[in-house]
């Protein structure tokens, strides 16, 4: 499918996977799920379909519960990251609700049993969602406790043969410091994986990076805040910085 948003050219991904952090759809909100935020990232993902692209989300779940968060607070560990699962799969429901709302078919598939409203995870069965022009939200993590959603962005990436994950922040790229709080940090166009682990870089937990790195799958770091960043990067345009072997 091609459109002339994209010159009538096929798109440079032909499968995408795309992290996205609960706090993500704040928005201006302190808590909770921003409507419009909620509205705007689900009319960019409508674009990805529209050029033929197939896209694939995880979605953390920190607007609601943070697993490690609720562990510091002296909860036990397991029992908070099983909390934050379940923000995930609401988190999921939102957007899917919001893309279906747009005329997109979506579906949620959650690492755990939560049949009443979503399908459980199932490899081969997402794989058929995508060709058939589905968006896939994929809730609630791996479905262990203990790990990340971006170790789980990671994970879900490779089974599904996305060629690139996507990792959405508040800024362009990765920095050598954290460039809100210091202006003289420096952008990275391009990083390899060895070195955003050597240097602590701190884009995603290690482990997802090193899932990354042994499976060789290319890591973009883009600023969700800017609209139409993700059309771009589908495009094949140079956005933010980008993870790889080389």
């Amino acid at each position: 499918m091609n459109d002339l948003r994209n010159g009538g050219k096929a798109p440079r991904y032909r499968r995408m996977l795309v992290k996205l952090s609960g706090e993500a759809l704040m928005g201006g909100s302190d808590y909770g799920i921003d409507p419009g935020m909620l509205r705007r990232i689900a009319l960019e993902i409508q674009e990805l379909l529209a050029m033929g692209t197939q896209a694939a989300v995880v979605l953390g779940g920190g607007n609601i519960f943070r697993g490690a968060g609720l562990a510091r607070a002296g909860m036990d560990r397991v029992t908070a990251d099983q909390m934050g699962m379940l923000a995930t799969v609401m988190n999921c429901l939102a957007m899917q609700d919001a893309l279906e709302g747009l005329g997109c078919h979506a579906r949620v598939m959650s690492a755990i049993r939560i049949n009443e409203v979503c399908e459980d995870y199932i490899r081969r069965r997402a794989i058929r969602h995508l060709e058939k022009g589905r968006v896939v939200l994929f809730a609630a993590g791996t479905g262990n406790p203990f790990f990340t959603t971006d170790t789980a962005a990671s994970l879900r990436a490779i089974e599904i043969g996305a060629e690139v994950l996507l990792k959405a922040t508040k800024v362009n790229g990765i920095y050598s410091d954290d460039p809100v709080k210091n202006p003289a940090a420096v952008h990275y166009p391009r990083l390899n994986f060895d070195r955003v682990l050597d240097e602590r870089l701190n884009v995603m937990d290690a482990t997802a990076i090193v899932m990354c790195r042994d499976n060789n799958l290319p890591l973009r770091v883009f600023n969700l805040n800017n609209p139409g960043d993700l059309l771009r990067i589908a495009r094949g345009e140079d956005v933010g910085t980008v993870v790889t072997n080389n």
